[in-house]
């Protein structure tokens, strides 16, 4: 129990003085106590109701959202609060983000492949949508042990997720579907640039012909870096930390698939740390002009 309030639920019948001086608290720090009661009780209501928001915002992220992402959605909803207050509170009612995994290695050089030149040279940037793409493979560990695999396409201006593909292998087809997708998305992917890194996959002849199909220019990282694909590498990472939340693996095929969709899909709505805690949908939205190349297709 609280010092103060043992004083003052029994000070009518022993006095404050003779309770202070036998626990050991000053009296003019009770009083002081006694005297901002009001003030605490009206700040514990109002972390009671930042509590209730941010338990839905928390909730609303499948459980991902840290304090950087909840101060922006709190923010971007009218709330005027700052992080420090969120992180408080956050710790008071048990809620956290969730934190980066190791990462498994899923792609292989091929040292007899041909090679792309490296046309990003680790500048993971873009100024208009729809120029620049990054893409990699990450896998999905199911209970049975055995593996699914997830190839994905991301935008280097939004870090729009616009195209993957999921498969029980991990052959060229697997990351050759995942473009269509995003050219799906698009509409056209025409002059853009393409960056992987050195996996048997993105090297594979058939791949190439994938690229040059749809108007795509292939760009590949240094052998055995996983700098010069960190974009891509750092969307896995948040895919794998945000669905597995901590888990091993999924039950099933069909709970990782399932769990895969919905990640992926709200991943175009999710605040991004490279946007200012804006979501690639809204940051797409907020350009002006928007580009002719750049189609919003779901």
């Amino acid at each position: 129990m609280n010092r103060f309030q043992f004083v003052a639920d029994h000070q009518r019948r022993h006095g404050v003085k003779r309770l202070c001086q036998v626990i050991g608290i000053a009296r003019s720090s009770y009083y002081h106590w006694r005297a901002t009661a009001a003030a605490r009780a009206t700040r514990a209501a109002a972390d009671a109701r930042l509590a209730a928001r941010i338990r839905t915002v928390h909730r609303d992220s499948a459980g991902t959202y840290g304090v950087p992402r909840i101060t922006a959605e709190l923010r971007d909803a009218g709330h005027v609060v700052n992080h420090k207050r969120v992180a408080r509170v956050m710790r008071g009612i048990g809620l956290a983000g969730l934190r980066l995994r190791r990462r498994h290695r899923t792609t292989t050089a091929d040292s007899a492949a041909a090679k792309a030149p490296d046309l990003l040279r680790r500048d993971f940037t873009a100024e208009t949508p729809n120029t620049r793409y990054v893409g990699d493979i990450t896998y999905l560990p199911i209970a049975d042990g055995t593996f699914r695999y997830l190839a994905t396409v991301m935008d280097l201006c939004s870090r729009r997720l616009v195209g993957w593909a999921i498969a029980d292998h991990m052959r060229t087809e697997l990351v050759i579907d995942a473009l269509p997708a995003a050219r799906r998305t698009r509409g056209s992917l025409a002059g853009a640039i393409f960056h992987s890194d050195h996996g048997a996959q993105y090297s594979a002849r058939a791949f190439a012909d994938a690229c040059r199909a749809v108007g795509v220019i292939q760009s590949m990282g240094a052998v055995g870096s996983s700098a010069d694909n960190a974009a891509a590498e750092s969307l896995n990472a948040s895919f794998k930390r945000e669905t597995l939340q901590g888990t091993q693996n999924w039950d099933s095929e069909r709970e990782a698939r399932l769990a895969a969709f919905g990640s992926l899909h709200r991943y175009t709505r999710r605040r991004h740390s490279h946007l200012g805690q804006t979501s690639p949908i809204d940051y797409e939205n907020s350009l002006t002009p928007t580009p002719a190349t750049l189609t919003h297709a779901a």
